[in-house]
This record gives structure tokens, sequence and C-alpha cells, in this order.
């Protein structure tokens, strides 16, 4: 092995006031102007509402009786943390939050293809590249041990779901009592009337069993979980039999609230969901929708979440609901075609836990349409989709049980390693036969490797241009292994060259633990270039792997 370095070393100290982005004003969490929910200490029932505002200083809209919660109405000149500061302060309340605002996770794409890569990945193109053959969820194999089955409920949380989609309509779950009743009358007594197919909280105070989709994205997702199968129409789903429950709080905007996304979660809780798929995401952290999602988990429920689509860490910078430490929450990261992390992915070694197919994914949307989306949106549906195949070949298995199997059969894949906890994507045949996986043979992690002590100033300096050389005579191919890796996101970066001159990749942001892309050849050129502004940790190269 050969190390040359540093062939050229610069640090431009400059009289230029830094830019400290760390210490910039963090922005605020999207919420309805005003409004706030809080948890009193004393049951609602049986309480004078008119008194409670009166101790709240603020008109009460709406009400979650059995969870003690109230929404109120504060004028909007006043800040949320001066409103927060003196509610919390009132002896009767236990917690007052902003009702936050949820978004749809989702980056929509061109919509020509035609072709379910992530169900059976034979090389073809997703309009931008063709893929690796085999980076799919292994739908095939699976499919010879089940197909689904209408007895495994699905709750799509989201922007609802097309009932009259033909890809959808015959898996849509159906309210059997409220469908052979009386309309406008609560047949079974749930609370509410006329859920055939669902229920509507876009208008949480006022909420209807209106929950067809007038978005797209809730369609989207549930026929990646449940297109009909076998049919000779559009698409299939990971299950080709399913009942899907709408738990629409979304509304044409993709945007929905605190108190919305509660009373869905609840709703399909209580409806009897196994599993819970949520493309959505934003607000702050919120303990009351944290307490929801603990509701589902002691019901039994696994609720599958969106890691999201910032294209940062979540060990670092939390998203929520995917990073809530709740046992049965199961964030999800999206890879592409050639089973790399999307560029838009977040991810995290910690909080983020598997990752599935999520560029340029077709599926229907409404008005009996197709579309093709990429998100961690679209990467969700396709493990809450395993997860109820899994429910399907065994239903004695539990909610963490089967969390516990789609982590343990996971499918290992390089790029994912130090990206997500379980360091691979969901694969349904090894989840449905209890199978490990085997290893990934190109994970440079198996190969051959020597030290390397090369390193950045720690912290690095603003205007740094550092070049090195590493060189394993014989070796076909080199990956570089960074223990410590943390740079300014998008503006100081690593960049690694081919012998050719050829630039293969830049790294920046953070990514400690990780290998950077395989180099075909037996050299790398690495050059690190930092701006004036931030400076950061830097790196540590301690080792090559090659073989």
């Amino acid at each position: 092995m050969r190390i040359r370095h540093p062939l050229t070393i610069s640090a431009v100290l400059t009289s230029m006031l830094l830019l400290n982005l760390s210490s910039a004003k963090a922005q605020e969490a999207e919420a309805v102007p005003g409004e706030y929910l809080v948890k009193l200490k004393a049951p609602l029932f049986g309480q004078d509402l008119k008194k409670i505002e009166k101790e709240l200083g603020a008109p009460i809209e709406s009400t979650i009786p059995e969870h003690r919660i109230v929404r109120i109405q504060k004028a909007t000149v006043q800040t949320s943390k001066s409103v927060i500061k003196s509610l919390s302060q009132n002896p009767n309340v236990e917690l007052v939050e902003p009702n936050y605002i949820y978004r749809a996770i989702k980056t929509p794409n061109d919509p020509e293809l035609q072709r379910l890569w992530g169900l059976k990945n034979f090389g073809q193109s997703d309009t931008k590249a063709n893929g690796t053959s085999g980076i799919d969820i292994d739908a095939e194999r699976a499919w010879d041990l089940s197909t689904g089955s209408e007895d495994v409920l699905v709750a799509v949380i989201d922007t609802g779901v097309d009932s009259h989609h033909p890809d959808l309509k015959d898996n849509v779950w159906v309210n059997e009592a409220e469908a052979n009743g009386k309309p406008e009358v609560d047949d079974d007594n749930n609370g509410y009337v006329d859920d055939i197919h669902g229920y509507n909280f876009v208008d949480a105070e006022k909420p209807t069993p209106e929950s067809d989709d007038d978005h797209g994205h809730g369609s989207h997702c549930a026929g990646t979980i449940g297109g009909r199968g076998d049919d000779g129409k559009g698409i299939v789903g990971v299950n080709w039999k399913v009942k899907i429950l709408s738990a629409k709080f979304l509304g044409a905007d993709g945007g929905g609230s605190l108190e919305g996304a509660i009373l869905a979660i609840d709703y399909a809780t209580k409806a009897g969901a196994k599993i819970l798929s949520n493309s959505w995401g934003g607000g702050g952290e919120s303990e009351l929708l944290k307490e929801a999602i603990q509701r589902a988990h002691s019901e039994g429920a696994l609720f599958v979440a969106a890691a999201g689509n910032d294209g940062t860490n979540n060990d670092i910078s939390p998203h929520f609901p995917s990073n809530y430490n709740v046992p049965n929450v199961l964030s999800v990261a999206a890879i592409d075609n050639n089973g790399q992390l999307a560029s838009f992915s977040n991810y995290g070694k910690q909080s983020v836990h598997i990752a599935a197919p999520g560029v340029n994914i077709y599926s229907s949307i409404g008005n009996n349409s197709y579309a093709i989306w990429s998100g961690t949106s679209m990467a969700t549906p396709h493990v809450s989709g395993v997860a109820a195949l899994l429910a399907a070949k065994d239903p004695s298995l539990s909610h963490l049980q089967i969390r516990q199997r789609l982590m343990a059969s996971r499918r290992p894949l390089a790029s994912l390693r130090s990206k997500v906890s379980s360091g691979g994507m969901v694969n349904a045949y090894f989840a449905l036969t209890g199978q490990e996986a085997p290893p990934d043979m190109n994970d440079p992690i198996h190969w051959q490797s020597q030290p390397l002590a090369i390193s950045s100033a720690h912290p690095y300096k603003g205007g740094t241009e550092e070049t090195y050389e590493v060189e394993i005579p014989g070796a076909k191919e080199i990956a570089l292994y960074f223990s410590r890796f943390e740079t300014e996101r998008g503006y100081d970066k690593v960049s690694l060259f081919n012998r050719a001159g050829e630039k293969v990749t830049d790294l920046s942001g953070s990514m400690d633990d990780a290998y950077g892309p395989v180099i075909t050849g037996d050299y790398v050129r690495v050059v690190f270039t930092s701006d004036d502004s931030v400076e950061k940790y830097g790196f540590d190269l301690t080792k090559v792997s090659y073989r």
C-alpha cells in the first residue's frame, strides 16, 4: 500500500465574519395559528366547559374527552412560547402543545414508468436509470407462500383512499354494521356515524364519513400495500388481498393538524387495524401524538412511519413521528433501484430502522389513475405491505414480533450498513420464512483491509484545500472507511477521484462509521475543500478495503 499526503495543503484564514448556522434561530415548527391542544389533569366528563374556558382564558373549539384534551383558540398576536408558559403554570393543566401541522411526504416524479421495480427488479429503467436486478422486496418468492388475507386490516393514515379505484375497491375495508345499517345512525356504537370505509378528520372539530382521497397520496400508498392482485387490472400490491381502512386527516393540500392525527390514529386503533401506515411528518415533537402512538402499541398495532425527505440524519435532527421512542414504531428510509440510499431520504444509524424502494414508484392515485412518485412516503407502504403479508402468513404473531421479524430478515446492503439500524432493506421472502438473509459480499467490510491514518484538522478551518492519494497495487476495487465524518452539508466536501481523474463522488454532511463508494482500480485521490463559513469536525480516514 502506498499513501502520499498531502500533495497540497492550504488553510486560508480570512477576516470575514463566519456564518455560525448552529447559533441561528431554528425555524419554528408549523402549527395552526393560535390553536393549542391542552391536556387537563382532571377528566372532562361532567365538567363545565365554560368554567374550563374561563380558567384557560380561551374558548374551547373541540374536545377529545377520553384523553382529557381540549383544543383552544388564542389570539395569534401571542407567541407560542408565551402561551405555553402561561398555560403550563395552570394547576389544572397537565400538558400544552401547539396544534402542529403535518404534511404528506412525497416527491412527485415522471409518470411514464409502467414497471413495479420495488416488487420485481430485473434491471429495468425507472425512467432515470437502469436498475440492478434483484434489488427489490423479493415479492415473487414471497407470493408462493402467501398473497395476503382479507382478515388483515391495515390503516392508511393519510389523505384518504379512493374507494372506487379499480385496483383498490375490492380491498377497501367495509364496516358491515354501518354499510347495512341506517343512514346517519351510529349503528356499531363506535362514536362515528356511517363510517363505512373509514373516517375523515381533516376538520377535527367536525369529522365526517367522507374518507375518499382528494389528493392522491393516500391512494398511492394504498396501491403499494394492497392493489388487488390477479385480477387483470392495473397494478398489484404487496398483498393481493387485504383490507385497507382509510383514516384521513390530511386534506387536499396534503396538510393536517395534530388534533386530526391523534383522532385518526385512535380511530384506526379502535377499529382493530394491526398495521398503521404513516407516510407523513412535520410539526414539532408532540407528547400528545406520542401518547396516541403508545395507545396503538397497547392495542397491538404496528406503527410504520416514513423517515422523512430532508436528506438529513435523524439521529442528529429528529423527524416526527418516525423518531418517537415507542416500541411499535418502525421508521423507513428510501432506496433507489440500484440499492443506494435515495438522495432525499433521511437516515439514522439509531433512529431509522429499515429501508425500502422509494424512488420512482408506480402506483394508484385518485380518479382511477396511476402515477410515479418518490419519497420515503413510497417506501413506507412497501414495509407496511410486507408486515401485512407476514400477519396473513402467521396470524399468531404480535405486532412486536412482526417488527422484530422484519428487522431480523432484512437484506443487508453495503449502502445501508451505517444508515439504518438494521443495515438493510425489507425482504418479504425472508420475513415469511423466518430466515436471515445472506450477507452482502459487495460490502467492503467483508474484503481485505489495511489501516490508514488520514485526517483533516479538528475542527477544520475555512478555505481548506487538501489532497491525498491512496494506492493498493494489484487491487481491482477500493473503498475508503471513514470512522468519523462531519462537514457542513452541501458546502464542505470530500471528493473522490479514480486514476483517470474522473470524479466518483462528493461526500458531505454526517456519515460516521461508513465506507465511501467502491472505486474501480487500485488508486483513489481524496480532495477535501471547505468554504469560509461553518467549521465542523472534519474527517478521519482509518482504513482502506480492497479486493
